[in-house]
């Protein structure tokens, strides 16, 4: 009898791993490839300017549909409720 020909076990295996040690790992990787200059709020505001140039300057049809897309929840609200100008 060959493995193909084994009966499928009668109830699930139980399959655990732990990846504990290995994510914490990662994470030390992760604050050292980003160094000890990292300042996440900074990181935080250049994230925002960048939305903001992002959605700046719309043109009437861009305008319609990013106000759609704020109105399903797809997108925040950024500022007054109008893309920035």
């Amino acid at each position: 009898m060959s493995d193909q020909d084994a009966a499928p076990p009668a109830e699930p295996m139980n399959f655990a791993v732990d990846l504990t040690n290995h994510e914490m790992t990662r994470r030390a990787h992760v604050m050292e490839a980003l160094g000890a200059d990292w300042d996440p709020v900074e990181a935080v505001r250049g994230e925002e300017e960048a939305y903001d140039l992002l959605y700046s300057g719309l043109d009437e049809e861009q305008q319609r549909i990013y106000d759609t897309l704020v109105a399903a929840g797809v997108l925040p609200r950024r500022g007054s409720g109008r893309a920035a100008a």
